[in-house]
């Protein structure tokens, strides 16, 4: 039989570091008053239930029932205490022990016998030698079988004895485990307790081998990989032999860190997909574990930030007209991060880039001269869609040249005047160009004839001229400007902006003028509830009370001739006088019809073609003339007092 004295060296060598450190935490746990803390709840203890409180080893002074403190589970991990301690908490979770009644009281030279034996258990000489508190609660016992003392005292070393091996069991210190498991084994009436310690014993002998083994694969850097050969398939194999195993459960929490420092560290390179596979990997290690949960919000928090950066370097490179780069950065950040604040606005503003050059459709803005005070005017951007363009057969006023209909994409936006341009604006022009428009160079335009109700060529008339011949107002739309002249103003602006002005094509022309609608004008398929645009309204007259004979039936907008730009309402994507006050020069050549017509919102142009396209209704065009499908061809020098012209910006 091992002497106690030999088990506790043994014991010291693997756990006087543990001892040392925690006993300043014992000390606090049991006698906090000490250090002069006062715990909320009452600390006294429970005398060892069965015994007599005379004994040595338990001279604590008695508690009332009501006072007993709740706090057994309380403390440093119970393993880890001293064998006197577990030995105590076992008794105070276990059943009251119910000892044999004492026929007589010991006798003196017994009652010598038994304080022997108190002073061995005290200074924990349990078992090894005649001195030994089992050998001398043994001999008590020869003498007087029913002595609760010898028997208690006996029960208090089985006590010692087994938490001793439970906490070498749990230390895994198998030979000090089964030199304990012996000892107690020696004593009477113990097999009820050697028999479960027996089997953890048998579990720990299988399970150490399994650990040292994890912990080499820990060595080796397999902690959860391979599969099959990893220290997370050894420490899971502990567990179904030892449920309760703790080291192998510390092993599975610290293999989890390994594969959440994987993440961070797959993060720190940027490899967001990697630090999400990790993470995945953790969660099925411990998927409640505070690390996991720790490590997401850190991994979340870099991403954030990550994705944020790159967003900004998005903008910059949006800024800086890289459209292809701030593209790539943006996806890149939507990756690591898909509900980045703020990448539905910069996806917006990509988009706007792309079509619109960083403008919105339906802004308005002016491009200001480079190199003198000016701007050029107005204008509004047109959004991007696709239309049909033409009209079909039964459309009232339908006219062949204008099929077949057939739809058109306009794939890039672009910005369209606001109006047609002024006298105002095209004197600006003239003096600043020196340019001679044709209604001087080749002489004359038409004027509006109140006599004859019609239009007369007039030699004298110019650009400067209203309608009737007099001087315009600046406000006017300009007229008795040819094709010639409408172009020559683009170009103009061109040089002066430093941006690409020209005529719009017809396809724009009849986009822009349709706004999205499908009916035969942009307002509806009759008269006008409203006063859209400068017509001929049935209930106009003329400056001596002339009517139209072909009008639109109770319309009146109150003008006979063209009306200042912008007098009227404008259509859904913003502009003036689509349909109404003066027809307009666009950029295409005349075609009879729209077979083989472009089917984007380019220019039909053919070189050296001499008609080209007027679109849109005027102040004295017939209802059939107004619709959104009118076309008409004339040569590029036609100078009237029904068509002007309007400008697209390129974006």
């Amino acid at each position: 039989m091992p002497n106690t004295e030999t088990v506790r060296r043994q014991r010291a060598i693997g756990g006087a570091l543990g001892v040392a450190v925690l006993a300043f935490a014992l000390f606090y746990h049991f006698f906090p008053q000490a250090l002069h803390v006062h715990p909320t709840q009452n600390t006294a203890r429970t005398p060892l239930r069965g015994q007599p409180s005379v004994m040595g080893f338990d001279q604590r002074p008695q508690a009332a029932p009501q006072a007993v403190a709740s706090e057994i589970d309380a403390g440093p991990p119970i393993m880890l205490a001293p064998a006197s301690v577990i030995a105590a908490r076992h008794r105070e979770k276990s059943a009251d022990i119910v000892l044999p009644a004492q026929k007589t009281p010991d006798s003196p030279e017994l009652a010598a016998l038994l304080d022997r034996g108190d002073k061995a258990l005290a200074a924990d000489r349990l078992v090894g030698g005649r001195d030994s508190a089992s050998a001398l609660y043994a001999a008590a016992l020869k003498q007087k079988a029913d002595s609760q003392r010898a028997l208690a005292g006996m029960d208090e070393v089985r006590g010692r004895l087994a938490a001793g091996i439970e906490q070498d069991i749990a230390l895994g210190d198998a030979e000090a485990a089964r030199e304990g498991l012996g000892a107690l084994k020696s004593l009477p009436s113990s097999s009820a307790m050697a028999a479960p310690l027996q089997q953890k014993l048998a579990v720990l002998d299988k399970v150490r081998p399994l650990l040292g083994k994890a912990a080499a694969q820990l060595q080796d850097g397999k902690a959860s990989q391979p599969r099959g050969d990893s220290a997370l398939d050894t420490y899971r194999e502990v567990l179904t032999l030892d449920p309760e195993n703790a080291v192998a459960e510390q092993g599975i929490i610290t293999v989890q860190r390994n594969v959440l420092d994987k993440a961070l560290a797959a993060v720190a390179q940027n490899d967001f997909p990697g630090a999400d596979a990790a993470l995945a990997e953790a969660a099925t290690i411990a998927p409640e574990s505070q690390a996991l949960q720790d490590t997401r919000g850190r991994i979340e928090g870099m991403r954030r930030q990550s994705a944020t950066a790159m967003l900004a370097q998005a903008r910059s490179a949006l800024d800086a007209g890289d459209l292809t780069l701030a593209e790539q950065l943006a996806t890149k950040a939507q990756q690591v991060s898909p509900d980045l604040a703020g990448i539905d606005d910069f996806n917006e503003r990509l988009t706007n880039a792309r079509l619109y050059a960083s403008y919105k459709p339906g802004q308005v803005f002016a491009d200001r001269f480079l190199d003198t005070n000016g701007q050029a005017p107005a204008m509004v951007v047109v959004p991007t869609g696709k239309f049909t363009m033409g009209s079909p057969d039964g459309e009232a006023g339908h006219d062949a040249n204008e099929s077949p209909a057939h739809e058109v994409q306009i794939a890039k936006g672009f910005a369209m005047a606001r109006s047609t341009v002024t006298i105002g604006q095209f004197r600006d022009f003239v003096r600043a160009s020196g340019y001679v428009p044709q209604s001087q160079s080749l002489g004359g335009g038409s004027v509006y004839d109140e006599q004859s109700g019609g239009l007369r060529d007039d030699a004298s008339v110019t650009w400067q001229d209203d309608y009737a011949g007099k001087p315009g107002q600046d406000r006017l739309p300009v007229i008795n400007v040819s094709w010639n002249d409408a172009r020559a103003y683009a170009e103009w602006l061109s040089q002066r902006t430093g941006k690409k002005y020209r005529l719009p094509s017809e396809a724009e022309f009849e986009y822009a003028l349709r706004a999205g609608s499908t009916s035969r004008f942009w307002w509806g398929d009759g008269t006008p509830s409203s006063r859209v645009e400068n017509l001929t309204g049935g209930n106009d007259r003329s400056g001596s009370g002339r009517r139209w004979s072909n009008a639109f039936n109770g319309y009146r907008d109150g003008y006979w001739g063209p009306a200042p730009v912008m007098s009227f309402t404008p259509n859904p994507f913003g502009l003036y006088d689509m349909g109404g006050n003066v027809s307009e020069w666009v950029a295409d050549c005349w075609h009879d019809n729209y077979i083989r017509a472009p089917r984007t919102g380019e220019a039909w142009v053919n070189p050296g073609c001499g008609r080209r396209v007027i679109r849109g209704g005027s102040w004295g065009s017939a209802p059939d003339m107004v619709r959104s499908a009118y076309r008409q061809g004339a040569t590029a020098d036609l100078r009237n007092a029904r068509v002007g012209f309007r400008v697209v910006r390129e974006l």
